[in-house]
């Protein structure tokens, strides 16, 4: 798999975001644990801007986070729209 670090940080932000449980328990942290996931995913991709496939570029800058994991998960092959 292309970028496995990048994967673990993008299905954990998905699985924050469906965590309802966790939401609803405790709204402040689980926006805090939203909120770290998705800057740790933001700092890895300025880590490595410009050396990115350019459609995981294009999925990253547009914070497509679904559509970049699909890409990831598929080894690039994935085009999405």
């Amino acid at each position: 798999m292309l970028h496995p670090d990048l994967a673990t940080l993008l299905q954990q932000r998905k699985e924050t975001i469906a965590d309802h449980a966790f939401r609803d328990r405790d709204p402040a942290a689980h926006l805090e644990e939203l909120k770290s996931v998705s800057e740790s995913i933001t700092a890895w991709h300025e880590a490595r801007r410009g050396t990115l496939p350019a459609r995981l570029e294009h999925f990253l800058t547009g914070c497509s986070f679904d559509k970049a994991l699909r890409f990831l998960e598929s080894d690039g092959t994935w085009s999405g729209h």
